[in-house]
């Protein structure tokens, strides 16, 4: 089963306003971490075999999962004897690995603290804080046809961002400095990646955007899918409201999933 990989160790300095208690991916859009809607993506598409690379706050993490059944659904509990009845549940078939990947590790060092995770074929890639309504399958199904080490989703975003220069098709031959952007395509994460990229990435001091790219570029193994739909992160206070406002407004562009009702479940008991 092809595996996500989420990056979700940053310090998020840029919302501090939220990040100074809860880790960024962990910062909520509609009453859920934004993290869970970026994975809500993925099992939408199949894929519920996630990989955390958490650093910063990873406990914030752990505790978050660990507790996702009781977070999540009707349960009695017996305080004399510490017993649990769950009830109606609205939970997820999900695997979730979460891996402590370094308090002050890059991008690169973290992914490569996992590569004995993602040996087994391609995997798909994403930042912990930006949604979207990609074709993952699309995606994926691009990255094998190419031949591609790396794949990324090249979306429209103006401002602050590196854009991206590719040449015809699909091959991503370089980038340009932030500031410099005329509004074209740029580094919107959804990768996917073949295994053979982790052997790009030096140690844990290494950002994945810089020396591993540029080596996969001279190699001409570096593919751009082009998403022309929905995108945005979440870096600022400012993005976060526009999210919020998104979901509240009944139709945000990235819930690609439908909504179940919670199910019955046969009551468990859990003795304390």
């Amino acid at each position: 089963m092809m595996k996500a990989v989420l990056l979700a160790g940053g310090f998020g300095t840029r919302l501090a306003e939220e990040t100074t208690v809860t880790p960024k991916p962990m910062v909520e859009i509609g009453g859920k971490p934004i993290m869970w809607h970026i994975m809500k993506i993925y099992a939408h598409y199949g894929i519920t075999d996630f990989v955390v690379l958490g650093g910063y706050k990873v406990d914030y993490i752990r505790s978050y999962f660990l507790n996702y059944q009781a977070r999540n659904c009707d349960m009695v509990v017996n305080l004399g004897t510490g017993a649990v009845e769950w009830l109606s549940c609205a939970t997820e078939d999900w695997r979730v690995t979460i891996l402590d990947t370094g308090l002050d590790s890059m991008t690169g060092g973290r992914l490569r603290r996992a590569r004995h995770l993602l040996q087994d074929g391609p995997f798909c890639l994403t930042y912990g804080d930006g949604v979207s309504d990609v074709d993952i399958p699309a995606l994926v199904q691009q990255h094998k046809d190419s031949g591609a080490w790396c794949t990324l989703t090249a979306v429209s975003q103006p401002g602050r961002y590196g854009a991206l220069r590719i040449d015809g098709g699909t091959q991503v031959q370089g980038f340009s400095e932030k500031g410099k952007s005329d509004g074209g395509m740029i580094n919107g994460g959804f990768f996917v990646c073949s295994p053979e990229m982790l052997d790009l990435i030096d140690n844990d001091d290494t950002v994945l955007e810089n020396e591993p790219m540029d080596r996969l570029i001279a190699a001409g193994r570096l593919g751009a899918y082009r998403h022309d739909g929905f995108w945005q992160s979440m870096d600022t206070l400012r993005d976060k409201h526009l999210l919020e406002s998104l979901w509240q407004g009944g139709s945000p562009p990235w819930k690609v999933w439908h909504d179940t009702a919670p199910a019955s479940v046969t009551p468990l008991r859990r003795t304390a």
